[in-house]
């Protein structure tokens, strides 16, 4: 019943396009530029009706005017970054239930990265875009938020099914998974994650869309409660808050 286009654009940045085969109805999600979602509507023969952003952030919304030009579009976006997306028709708050290409999703608000971050989980197909929250391997940086503020919002992904396939804002899984390396030497399934993500990348495959289960296993940026990763970083006797925010620090500086 749908169909997902993914978009490489920009240096790392991941444009989608979701399609509802049973209605014809095409979403994009946060398009920072606009001509390779054109390009790529074009060569499928689809209609464009719907603008979805994670964030205000201008490489997820850097495409929205253009496309806004040549099609009559639905813009949907985070109420709490309403100043700060122009020409938006529709606000989205947590737990709103919206369609995304005729497509029922829940909005999950994920601050952290921005103030005003969402996420957008499709339930009936088990699919989850995290934008700039959730990462194979990492996660955003804390641009606006706080560090719990992003723990709690990880903590609310980390809740929904092992079998949601997510899609993220940016391909960082060969740099993330060197630093999962650093956190955790001992950890042979990190290794072999490093060995997958090495040979796809080595092809220019993308590692995206990735399962959430495993994620929750290897993801260090997941694991804040976990205590063999609280060991091997000496963490042993620190909060969640406190184990996460190392984490944090510890990736922006390596």
């Amino acid at each position: 019943m749908i169909e997902i286009e993914i978009i490489p654009a920009l240096s790392d940045n991941y444009i989608y396009l979701l399609h509802n085969k049973v209605t014809e109805h095409t979403a994009v999600i946060d398009p920072g530029v606009s001509q390779p979602v054109i390009d790529k509507l074009m060569e499928k023969k689809w209609d464009l009706n719907q603008i979805i952003n994670t964030h205000h952030h201008n490489d997820h919304t850097g495409g929205n005017l253009e496309l806004m030009k040549i099609w009559n579009l639905e813009l949907v976006a985070p109420f709490k970054e309403q100043n700060k997306i122009p020409n938006v028709t529709h606000y989205v708050s947590h737990d709103d239930q919206i369609n995304i290409a005729d497509i029922s999703s829940k909005v999950i608000e994920t601050p952290g990265h921005t103030s005003g971050h969402v996420c957008y989980y499709l339930r009936d197909y088990d699919l989850l875009f995290s934008g700039d929250t959730l990462f194979r391997m990492g996660c955003g940086r804390v641009f606006e938020g706080t560090m719990e503020q992003m723990k709690n919002s990880l903590k609310l992904l980390k809740n929904l099914p092992d079998k949601t396939q997510v899609y993220c804002g940016h391909e960082y899984t060969l740099s993330n998974t060197k630093f999962c390396i650093s956190l955790e030497p001992n950890n042979i399934k990190v290794y072999k994650e490093f060995e997958e993500v090495s040979r796809l990348r080595s092809n220019s495959s993308k590692t995206i869309p990735f399962l959430l289960g495993n994620e929750k296993k290897l993801n260090p940026f997941l694991k804040f409660d976990d205590n063999s990763l609280k060991k091997s970083i000496g963490l042993e006797d620190k909060n969640e808050t406190e184990v996460f925010t190392y984490i944090r620090n510890s990736k922006d500086s390596f």
